[in-house]
């Protein structure tokens, strides 16, 4: 399979041939492969691994824990997954909202009654969930009208407020709180990072504005709601297995959570228009559903996406952030591993359809 790599300042772009998609057409792993192993002063760092029905079928490990003593990342090693802990919180929220503690559509006043600015008589659950609330800073009127618009810098601190609001509402501090939902999941190595329990956490890298890596002293930057859980590559797995397989939720609020929320928009930078529902991004395009969510904290760049269609499962944790000032480049190995995986999810598609169509 002949493919050509262009090298760049900020990465490689990878361009396939004409006749590139000719041979192993549906064997990502060769595609992969070829990926992260081409010659490139900006190497991948990090684990990818895709489950199907549970099974694992691709697993690849390269690179170190920590770069200066040349320590190799393991199956085991933890990193900081950055937005994917939005959904973490999301559950939280949501199975206090089955409980009947809190309920999604009244202004967070009642839950949180010291909040000094007036958008708290008008904001609600619900626009904490899908960035629609427009608060910028807690002492700071908002952006705009609540629910008119998704907020334009994302929203770390809506999620913050979601893990008070829990708080107040479960009677347990949110460290607790997500303690025991990942040991319901089995996840033994996922943790609230005020716990200080994990051991395995690799050292993040960031690469500064004249090319070289360093360690990054910042990785706990987010509040742990938005962006800052430990995990690993085995354990979001099994979130995946236990979130998507009904474990969790209730299957009219799982519903809830996975579907385009109104005005929930946002402009990605990585994939343009972007559906969101409750801590999760919704995709639909090719006519394939796509549940997950990337994540970036300073030094670690992450990725978690479910296919439901085919029961697939794609996880890619780095640990070191190139150009972190252009996600693009950023997520450089993530977005083409994805587009990879999702070709090969499109073909098994439309060769199903294919048959059917052949059936009737």
């Amino acid at each position: 399979m002949k493919k050509i790599f262009k090298r760049t300042s900020l990465g490689i772009i990878l361009l396939y041939s004409f006749h590139s998609f000719g041979q192993n057409k549906n064997n990502y792993s060769v595609k992969i492969d070829s990926l992260i192993s081409s010659k490139t002063t900006k190497p991948f760092n990090g684990i990818i691994i895709i489950s199907k029905n549970g099974k694992t079928s691709y697993s690849k490990i390269m690179g170190y824990s920590d770069l200066e003593k040349k320590a190799p990342l393991q199956p085991n090693s933890q990193f900081v997954i950055g937005s994917i802990s939005k959904q973490i919180t999301a559950v939280l929220v949501l199975q206090e909202y089955e409980k009947g503690h809190l309920k999604l559509n009244e202004p967070i006043r009642k839950y949180l009654p010291e909040l000094s600015q007036n958008w708290a008589d008008t904001v609600t659950v619900h626009h904490l969930l899908t960035h629609t609330h427009g608060i910028t800073e807690l002492d700071k009127p908002t952006a705009f009208k609540a629910g008119t618009a998704f907020n334009y810098s994302y929203s770390n601190t809506g999620y913050d407020l979601l893990s008070k609001i829990t708080e107040r509402t479960s009677g347990k501090s949110f460290a607790e709180q997500s303690k025991e939902l990942f040991q319901k999941c089995g996840m033994k190595n996922t943790f609230h990072p005020d716990t200080k329990e994990y051991k395995n956490l690799v050292k993040g890298y960031s690469e500064q504005e004249n090319g070289k890596i360093e360690l990054e002293k910042n990785s706990f930057r987010n509040a742990p709601a938005a962006g800052s859980f430990v995990s690993t590559q085995p354990d979001l797995i099994l979130w995946n297995q236990n979130l998507q397989g009904g474990k969790l939720l209730k299957a009219d609020t799982y519903k809830m959570m996975t579907t385009k929320q109104q005005g929930a928009i946002r402009q990605h930078p990585l994939s343009g228009k972007t559906d969101y529902g409750y801590g999760i991004t919704v995709d639909t395009k090719d006519e394939i559903l796509q549940l997950g969510q990337t994540g970036f904290a300073p030094g670690f760049v992450s990725m978690n996406f479910y296919f439901p269609e085919t029961k697939t499962t794609l996880v890619v944790l780095e640990n070191t952030a190139y150009a972190p000032n252009d996600l693009r480049n950023t997520f450089f190995y993530h977005t083409q591993i994805l587009k990879i995986v999702r070709q090969e999810i499109i073909n098994f598609h439309d060769s199903t359809k294919n048959v059917n169509t052949k059936h009737h």
